[in-house]
Parts: structure tokens; sequence; C-alpha cells
């Protein structure tokens, strides 16, 4: 695996701060037992120093995610959504066209560097991600594949770095009070 952004030192002038997260996991055919993508990632986001308020799983149905998606974003309290399921190219994968026309700024750097990442692992299959991010209001939304490595490597490699406002040169933690 290539390597990840570097930390700050000691004396930097960023501090690390907990975040608000929630897990969405979109799947037909999960519920919160079997889902071990959506436990993953709040296993994660725990251990990085998060804050997992609430994990959900919903069925994959454009409505049905748009709605949680819209009414997590109100909360002023929340910083980060993310969601597991739904982005690949079966007729049942609707997540990105449930969340992403929300987006009021789109963060297409995510998804490009995802799947470049995902290259490494699984090959030329990486195409068949439409992993994305974006804001809706002042909340950042990940949108993942469904596999626990997927949302291992995501998590790992890109959102809990980018979440920690110790991360050099900068994060979206330490941007978040400007958007």
């Amino acid at each position: 695996m290539k390597s990840h952004p570097k930390k700050a030192h000691g004396g930097a002038d960023r501090s690390f701060e907990a975040l608000n997260i929630r897990i969405l996991t979109v799947s037909d055919s999960r519920n919160l037992d079997t889902d071990r993508s959506g436990a993953l990632l709040e296993e994660l986001c725990t251990q990085a120093g998060h804050h997992v308020g609430k994990r959900e799983v919903v069925r994959d149905e454009i409505e049905t995610i748009r709605g949680t998606v819209v009414r997590w974003c109100a909360e002023p309290q929340l910083d980060v959504v993310l969601i597991t399921g739904g982005t690949g190219v079966t007729a049942r994968d609707q997540t990105p066209e449930a969340v992403v026309p929300l987006f009021e700024k789109h963060l297409p750097g995510f998804g490009e560097l995802f799947r470049h990442l995902s290259y490494d692992e699984i090959g030329t299959a990486c195409v068949q991600s439409r992993a994305d991010a974006g804001l809706i209001q002042k909340t950042l939304v990940f949108l993942m594949p469904g596999s626990t490595g997927a949302c291992r490597l995501a998590a790992e490699a890109i959102i809990l770095p980018q979440l920690d406002a110790t991360t050099r040169p900068c994060s979206f933690a330490e941007l978040r009070d400007s958007f």
C-alpha cells in the first residue's frame, strides 16, 4: 500500500478533535446484525477517536436513501456521513443516484483516489466503483462500496486521515468551520 499523509509533529498548532459521524449501510440483504462493513467503519472511526452516533441499514431505494441522508444532514451537530453499499453498476445499485444530486459541493478527488488505490487490490474491477463524496449543507458525505475490503481501504487510506486535523498539509477536519 502507498504511503499516507504525514501527521503534524510535536509543537504543531493543530490538535485532534473528535467528529460526529453516522454510518448508513445500503443493502437489500443485510441488517444491523449481519452488516460487517458498517460495523467495521464504526470500529475504525471509534478507534480513531471519533463519535459514531448512529448506524443504520436501509434498502437500496432512492427515496429511502435520500430521505435518511437529508434528515441526518439537517442536524447541525453532525460532521460526517459514511455510506457503504449501492455504489456498483447493477440495477439495484442506486446510492449515487440518491445522494449525488444533493451535493452542494462535489469532491470528486475521493472517488478518483479510491479507484486508484483499489486498482492495486482488485485490478480493473475498480472501474465498476462509483465511490464519491461531497458536501451536503455542512456535512461531509462519503459513498463507498459495500465490501469490507473497500470500506477498510477508504477509511484507512483516505477518510480517517482527512478527518484528523493533525494531517498535513491540510484536512477536512481543520476546514469544517469554513464550509
